[in-house]
């Protein structure tokens, strides 16, 4: 009872909220190093399929991954909102910065430890790890990511080594 009390005060905070196939999800602000416009990627053959390939940013080549498609959500065609936020994922050795293609960027928004509940079960074969909890806001709910679990290790390397 006291370990749950204690993860739950650590999910407040500062989050980037952005869309996803019409649904509202956020990151924890920390972890965002900066948004850009979409612009050319570089595809790396045998790649996961989420992994679109590789950019160039300022001189750094950084993997971008297809949420949508780590997701298993339908694609659609990239829009002018259409963008990619830089986030930095705490891996086992070492923090790796990553690009993640989102439908849309919404705002940083503040959200309270009592506004954020116990992601759902939705039975046991589902691995629902990489979810914080569900924040409600504004009569709304907002899926939490934790960026450092939306991919596994092995999809990690795969991402890194693709850059």
């Amino acid at each position: 009872m006291q370990e749950s009390m204690t993860q739950k005060a650590d999910r407040g905070g500062k989050y980037l909220t952005f869309t996803l196939a019409g649904e509202d999800y956020g990151i924890e602000i920390l972890k965002v190093k900066e948004i850009i416009g979409m612009m050319p990627i570089t595809t790396v053959p045998q790649t996961p399929d989420f992994v679109k390939g590789v950019i160039n940013l300022r001189g750094k080549v950084i993997p971008v991954v297809e949420l949508r498609r780590k997701f298993e959500m339908p694609e659609q065609d990239y829009t002018e909102r259409t963008c990619i936020i830089v986030v930095e994922i705490s891996g086992s050795v070492e923090a790796t910065m990553m690009g993640i293609v989102v439908d849309s960027v919404s705002e940083v928004v503040q959200i309270k430890n009592e506004d954020v509940e116990e992601t759902p079960r939705f039975g046991a074969r589902l691995d629902m790890e990489y979810i914080l909890g569900m924040a409600k806001l504004e009569g709304s709910v907002k899926i939490l990511l934790d960026i450092d679990k939306v991919l596994t290790a092995e999809e990690l390397s795969l991402a890194v080594q693709a850059a």
